[in-house]
C-alpha cells in the first residue's frame, strides 16, 4: 500500500518514474501451496480468473522458465484484498507464488535472482520481496530500505482501508496523466516532501501523506473525493488513495469513532462497498 506516491513523470519507453514510501499490511490474500501430480490453480472468488492470465500462474511459469523445474504444483488462493483497488493484490500473489514455489523446489534460486524474475512480472513485483515498508523510485525497480528509526515511526500503526463497489483501471489513470503533464509532481519536490518527514521527528503519517493520480482519478469518480471531504469536515481525519485506487484508507488514533466514519462510507457508497481494519507490517 502507498503511504506517499509521487508519480514524477514519463519516460521515453513509456513507464512512469516515481517516489513512493510502500508498506504491507497485517491483511490480505493467502495462497497455500503443495506438490501435486498436476498443476493447477484454485481460487475461492469465482470472478477471478484462474488461467494463464492470472499472475499466480505467470509466476509459475516464468519460474519454470528459470529454473526448467517442471513438477505439478497445487496452488490454492483465498482472496481477501479487493480487484481493482490498487493495492497490489496481484503482484504481490505473484511474488508469494515464487517464494512458495522455490521453498518447493529446494530453493533453485537465491534471493536475487527472484527478484530479477518479479521485476519482469511487473515493475512494483520487486518490493513484495521485502518484509518492511521501502521506498521506491524508477518505475517501482529501484528499491531503497529504510533506517531503524524511520521504521519505528511507520510501525505498529493502524489504518481503516475502504473501496467502493468500483475499481479503478491503472493503465487508464496513467494515461490520464500523460495527457496532462501539470498533473506530474517533479522529482525533485517529490525527494523534497519525503526527505522533509523523514528528518523530521513527527509520527504523524497523515503528515506525509500525498498521491499525486488523485488529481486524475477524483475527476471521473466523484464519489471518491465528496466522501474524502465529508471524513474531513465530520472528523478531522485525512483520507488517501492507495496506488491509482478506488481503495482508500484514514490512519486510526485511539478515539477514532470507527463505526461512525465506517457508516459514513456505507451512507455514501452503499453497503457493497468494502471496509476493513488493519495495521501496517
Amino acid at each position: 500500500m502507498n503511504l506517499f506516491l509521487a508519480i514524477t513523470d514519463r519516460r521515453k519507453d513509456g513507464f512512469h518514474n516515481l517516489v513512493s514510501l510502500v508498506v504491507s499490511l497485517d491483511w490480505g490474500d493467502t495462497l497455500h501451496a503443495e506438490l501435486a501430480e498436476e498443476t493447477r490453480l484454485i481460487c475461492d472468488d469465482d470472478e477471478l480468473p484462474v488461467d494463464q492470465s492470472n499472475l499466480v500462474l505467470k509466476a509459475l511459469a516464468a519460474f519454470r522458465e528459470s529454473t526448467g523445474w517442471t513438477a505439478g504444483v497445487k496452488l490454492q488462493l483465498v482472496k481477501r484484498i479487493p480487484v481493482g483497488a490498487g493495492l497490489g493484490g496481484g503482484s504481490s500473489n505473484a511474488v508469494v507464488t515464487l517464494r512458495a514455489v522455490n521453498a518447493l523446489s529446494g530453493n533453485l534460486l537465491a534471493d536475487d535472482e527472484l527478484a530479477k524474475i518479479a521485476t519482469k512480472l511487473g515493475a512494483d513485483c520487486a518490493l513484495f520481496l521485502q518484509n518492511a515498508p521501502v521506498v521506491m523510485r524508477g518505475i517501482g525497480d529501484q528499491i531503497e530500505t529504510l533506517d531503524n528509526k524511520t521504521l519505528q515511526r511507520i510501525s505498529g500503526q493502524s489504518i481503516l482501508l475502504f473501496k467502493p463497489p468500483f475499481g479503478v483501471s491503472t493503465p487508464w489513470a496513467y494515461g490520464q496523466m500523460a495527457a496532462r503533464p501539470e498533473t506530474y509532481l517533479p522529482s525533485d519536490q517529490a525527494e523534497s516532501r519525503w526527505n522533509q518527514w523523514q528528518k523530521g521527528e513527527s509520527t504523524d503519517l497523515s503528515d506525509l501523506g500525498y498521491n499525486s493520480m488523485e488529481s486524475v482519478v477524483f475527476g471521473k469518480y466523484p464519489a471518491i473525493p465528496a466522501l474524502f471531504r465529508l471524513i474531513r469536515e465530520k472528523f478531522g481525519l485525512l483520507p488517501l488513495m492507495s496506488g491509482s485506487g478506488s481503495a482508500s484508507f484514514v490512519f486510526l488514533e485511539k478515539d477514532t469513532p470507527v463505526d461512525e466514519v465506517t457508516a459514513l462510507i456505507q451512507e455514501m457508497w452503499g453497503d457493497a462497498s468494502f471496509v476493513t481494519i488493519a495495521g501496517l507490517a
